[in-house]
């Protein structure tokens, strides 16, 4: 699989990383077998990425990579985690201390020394602003506690001000076909900064597969059941911050655009892959089946230039005048211009 380097981390990492949010039963249970088998068909098929974070099931998802990577020693992953979720959201809680404490559990679940890079997880915006966390990050480098550090962001905003920073390895952003504003400013500001940009959600919580219809049912312990308007954390990491509905009608169109021999989650895929400054694009798998067609994506033909202006277009379809979509107020995440 193709590999881009991740950043200012200097390393390598496949262009299809796996996400393994969904490895923590954060979206309905998924047995250690289950999941270690994922785990082994994304890195058969070529994956050497692995997204995790210290809250995906309160570490589970870390320690099944752990025990994972224990298993395969010669299994050649790179894996971030991220930090700071498991606290009230509060500017102040994100200190030396806490980081200190934070990463050796990170370190513990995951069984390393050193933690190949460690993001805050989408923490206030003042922590953004705050150059005693960056000095306390740059404290966790020098103990080898982490060898980078990185943020995963809610906002354009937020991406902007981290990529600022001169020891922000990567960002980690939502960015899929529901989801265009990161292609404006944030993927060439990174660029030009040489920070890489590892693509979340890019199957809009699986809206783009084409799989759902109005009759799914998600199990209650599904974000997709409880957070569809925020209750619980940020709206957008559930289907993008779009409505069901109106997501469920654009996906259907979207799947009608698939090339031949493409599913529509791969069309997805291959959308996120050809943006210019997309380091890697990190979906979830729940089984095996779906981690090697995700990974498959890679290996794929690029997508001609008349489906990407297909994919363009298609929002006009939803649009009651320019340059907002119809369905869609201005600024919602459907909306091209933001």
């Amino acid at each position: 699989m193709e590999q881009r380097v991740l950043g200012r981390t200097g390393r390598e990492v496949s262009v299809v990383g796996l996400g393994t949010w969904q490895l923590g039963a954060d979206w309905g249970q998924v047995r250690e077998e289950d999941a270690l088998a994922v785990l082994d068909a994304a890195v058969e098929s070529g994956v050497t990425f692995f997204d995790t974070a210290d809250v995906y099931g309160d570490g589970r998802s870390e320690r099944l990579i752990g025990r994972f990577l224990a298993e395969r020693p010669g299994a050649d992953v790179f894996v971030a985690t991220k930090m700071g979720r498991r606290v009230d959201q509060l500017p102040g809680n994100y200190n030396l201390a806490n980081f200190r404490a934070w990463t050796d559990r990170s370190r513990t679940n995951l069984g390393v020394e050193t933690l190949d890079l460690v993001q805050l997880h989408c923490p206030p915006s003042e922590v953004y602003s705050s150059d005693e966390v960056f000095e306390a990050l740059d404290t966790l480098v020098a103990e080898k506690r982490i060898a980078a550090y990185a943020v995963s962001v809610e906002t354009c905003a937020q991406a902007l001000e981290a990529i600022a920073r001169p020891g922000t390895a990567s960002v980690q952003i939502i960015l899929n076909p529901f989801r265009l504003k990161p292609l404006q400013e944030v993927l060439p500001a990174a660029a030009e900064a040489g920070v890489g940009i590892i693509a979340r959600v890019p199957l809009a919580s699986g809206l783009l597969s084409g799989r759902y219809t109005r009759e799914t049912v998600f199990s209650p312990d599904d974000h997709r059941s409880f957070n569809r308007h925020g209750e619980a954390f940020d709206q957008g990491e559930t289907f993008s911050g779009v409505d069901y509905e109106t997501g469920l009608a654009a996906a259907a169109e979207f799947a009608g655009l698939a090339p031949e021999g493409m599913t529509p989650a791969q069309t997805a895929l291959r959308w996120v892959i050809q943006q210019p400054g997309v380091t890697s694009v990190i979906p979830g798998a729940r089984g095996t089946g779906q981690a090697r067609a995700n990974a498959a994506a890679a290996e794929l033909p690029p997508l001609p230039q008349r489906t990407l202006e297909a994919i363009a277009a298609l929002f006009s379809l939803f649009t009651p005048s320019a340059p907002c979509l119809p369905s869609f107020p201005p600024r919602s995440p459907m909306c091209p211009c933001g």
